[in-house]
């Protein structure tokens, strides 16, 4: 039986005050949401233009072999759209920390990369493990990419926490987390991955010789082409990180760091730079936003 008008206004009229109560939850809970919808915000002309594009000497095209000898084909992989030879590279590689495990995931990762970036660019890949990597690992992760691959083992220091941490006090605090439905709240290994990510990654003998890094992890999606290389980008414009996303932190896990990070840079103004993110992370110079 057809919808009459009367219950298609009403449906219509729900979603409508769904709407507005999820904006009005939003704008009082979130203050980068709050400024982002603002009225002064969207009429201002910052807001409507285009982001600068990236130029052309950092893009290069790579005509797919099915095309090779057609007419107005270019086989020559070495150049751009604009002709000229892209012939410089930065000293720059794509890190993976994995398990063996993680080899199905490590497969579609490194397949799309490929696909999407690195056939075009051929930067080599790291791949880190706690464990020593099987040579089943190593034989299907090689055969994915013509660029150089390079497999180590995070030595145990950097990896595990220091003999003077107090494990039972850690474990009463993961189990605090567990119970509070925190996600990987009870997980050491994940905490071991996040120690290892936040300070020793760069000391690990295969990447002292890099300057940048692209850090890829298992099971994830390249929807896109990337048809220009970041790295020289960054290199050549004085960039030191780059990211696509960025989420809200769970408080619960934080309940100290934004006290600790406050007190570090009243005791060592020095260490704070001229040029920093402190607006990213706070939104009024005095609370964290949860910006991670």
């Amino acid at each position: 039986m057809p919808l009459t008008a009367r219950p298609v206004v009403r449906y219509v009229a729900l979603v409508f005050v769904i709407i507005i109560a999820l904006h009005s939850i939003l704008t009082f809970t979130h203050a980068g949401y709050s400024r982002a919808t603002s009225l002064s915000s969207l009429l201002s002309p910052a807001a409507s233009a285009s982001p600068d594009k990236v130029p052309a000497e950092y893009f290069q095209d790579v005509v797919p072999d099915y095309a090779v000898g057609l007419p107005n084909a270019n086989p020559d992989p070495n150049t751009n759209h604009n002709g000229h030879l892209l012939v410089r590279k930065a000293n720059a590689t794509l890190l993976m920390l994995a398990r063996n495990s993680d080899l199905e995931g490590a497969v579609k990762s490194v397949r799309e990369v490929e696909d999407r970036f690195n056939r075009k660019f051929g930067y080599p890949w790291v791949f880190l493990n706690e464990e020593e990597f099987s040579e089943g690992f190593k034989k299907r992760i090689s055969v994915l990419t013509t660029a150089p691959v390079s497999f180590g083992r995070v030595p145990a220091e950097h990896w595990y926490p220091p003999s003077w941490i107090d494990e039972q006090k850690a474990a009463a605090g993961r189990k605090k987390l567990q119970d509070e439905g925190v996600i990987y709240g009870g997980s050491e290994s994940y905490r071991n991955m996040c120690r290892f990510n936040s300070g020793f990654f760069f000391r690990h003998p295969l990447l002292t010789q890099y300057r940048y890094y692209w850090r890829v992890e298992p099971d994830v999606h390249f929807h896109c082409e990337v048809d220009f290389d970041p790295f020289l980008f960054m290199g050549d414009h004085g960039k030191v990180y780059g990211f696509t996303i960025t989420m809200y932190e769970f408080e619960k896990t934080i309940p100290t760091l934004w006290a600790a990070v406050r007190a570090f840079v009243a005791a060592h103004p020095a260490y704070v730079a001229r040029e920093n993110a402190a607006a990213f992370v706070s939104d009024d110079g005095e609370g964290y936003n949860l910006c991670h």
